[in-house]
């Protein structure tokens, strides 16, 4: 089968299999990925590879800049908190965690390339995160934490992997460069997006009369934004992030409804098939992942990932709830007139299960560990490149496939999807 004809196929079973999560109310993820999985190993179905800079390019920019051109700016700014907390020092502290038990328990994992393995795993995806939680009448505010926090946290996931990839690859760690070039990366990342959404403001009060023009010029800026920034080496997730909130404001003083309506379709539609072209691909790949794997190593690989899953997760419900605490005595402590948290940023135990049960990998993840070095400097075959790839890949579909399909119920059993009088 040509690649375009494998393209059309797997729009066809993305959008067939949509319509039936609906009728089924099933996460459409889920089925996505084991649609993927079983597609993937029909003996006919051509290898697609999947190019982690084509992922980062095509993929990242639009799906970053709708997340953040449609959040709550009010719950963003109130839980400012919440999300730097969880897209910052969790992604620093589960890449610890899972480095930590990868070393001692995976044999052959040195500790610069349980730093790496720690690092694909270290971020949530944020297209994982609100493709599964999608309809399940989850309140807004977490929803806005998910996705705020899903948002900035590739930045940290990846200065983290690059440090370790290349500390694996024979460089010395030195943690104030790390640190600099981290701070670095935002701070650029910001400034490169807030420039480009001025200047995307000034072409958009030129042009908005023509809405064909300002929806197209709307569709290729997060592109633009992502390789500027990257080219000038700050981060592109954080320049399309700051590059959607930018507009968000921009447009809903000056875009008439006509604009808003015929935009928001277009762009509904291709989150859409993005959305689903990941999942799949996601599944697909998990047949080509598997024969690079000894048969004997599988059933170990696969005990490896859920146990990384489990300690992933216990680390984010021990951040999330210390947030909570930390939230609750601020707001105790201090007088009413001074207080920096305010009564709407606190966080209720149901919510946090949820926020905890929420982190789910993703793509992000997937292209981050194929795109691990095939060779160190002096030719020799990356270390361990296999395993770290197999076993990143499990854990993705162990997070998807286990924590997609019991969200809901959590959802249900804790009540937070229950109405509430005003």
């Amino acid at each position: 089968m040509e690649n375009y004809s494998i393209i059309i196929f797997i729009l066809a079973i993305v959008i067939g299999l949509s319509a039936f999560a609906d009728k089924a109310k099933l996460p459409y993820p889920i089925l996505l990925v084991i649609a993927g999985i079983a597609i993937g190993f029909i003996p006919t179905m051509t290898e697609i590879e999947i190019n982690p800079e084509i992922i980062f390019l095509i993929f990242l920019p639009p799906l970053l800049y709708d997340a953040s051109f449609n959040i709550s700016p009010k719950h963003f700014k109130t839980n400012l908190s919440t999300i730097s907390t969880l897209a910052i020092p969790l992604v620093f502290l589960t890449t610890f965690w899972i480095a930590v038990v990868s070393h001692y328990m995976i044999p052959g994992m040195t500790w610069p390339l349980s730093f790496t393995l720690g690092a694909i795993l270290s971020a949530t995806d944020a297209v994982a995160a609100v493709s599964v939680t999608k309809g399940l009448g989850i309140p807004e505010k977490t929803i806005t934490i998910l996705e705020g926090e899903s948002l900035i946290n590739d930045a940290s996931a990846l200065v983290a992997y690059r440090f370790a990839v290349a500390t694996a690859m024979g460089s010395a760690f030195v943690i104030w460069k790390a640190t600099f070039q981290f701070a670095l990366l935002l701070v650029g990342g910001f400034l490169v997006g807030f420039v480009m959404g001025k200047i995307l403001a000034f072409i958009l009060t030129k042009v908005r009369k023509n809405i064909n023009v300002t929806v197209s010029f709307m569709l290729l800026m997060p592109f633009v934004t992502y390789l500027i920034a990257e080219h000038l080496h700050v981060s592109g997730v954080i320049a399309v992030v700051s590059l959607g909130l930018a507009i968000s404001r921009f447009s809903k003083k000056i875009f008439p409804e006509s604009l808003k309506n015929s935009s928001k379709s277009l762009w509904d539609i291709i989150i859409f098939l993005l959305n689903g072209l990941i999942f799949i691909l996601i599944g697909l790949n998990f047949r080509y992942i598997l024969k690079d794997i000894d048969n004997d190593m599988i059933l170990p690989y696969i005990g490896y990932a859920a146990i990384i899953t489990i300690v992933a997760l216990l680390t984010r419900m021990v951040r999330i709830f210390f947030q909570k605490a930390n939230l609750q005595k601020k707001f105790l402590n201090t007088n009413s007139k001074k207080r920096k948290v305010s009564e709407h940023a606190l966080l209720d135990s149901k919510n946090s299960l949820i926020i905890s049960w929420s982190g789910m990998r993703g793509i992000v993840s997937l292209a981050i560990a194929l795109g691990l070095p095939k060779f160190l400097p002096d030719g020799t075959p990356f270390p361990e490149r296999n395993a770290i790839i197999f076993i990143s890949v499990m854990v993705v579909l162990i997070t998807i496939v286990g924590q997609g399909l019991t969200l809901p119920w959590i959802v249900k059993k804790t009540g937070v999807n229950d109405p509430k009088p005003e």
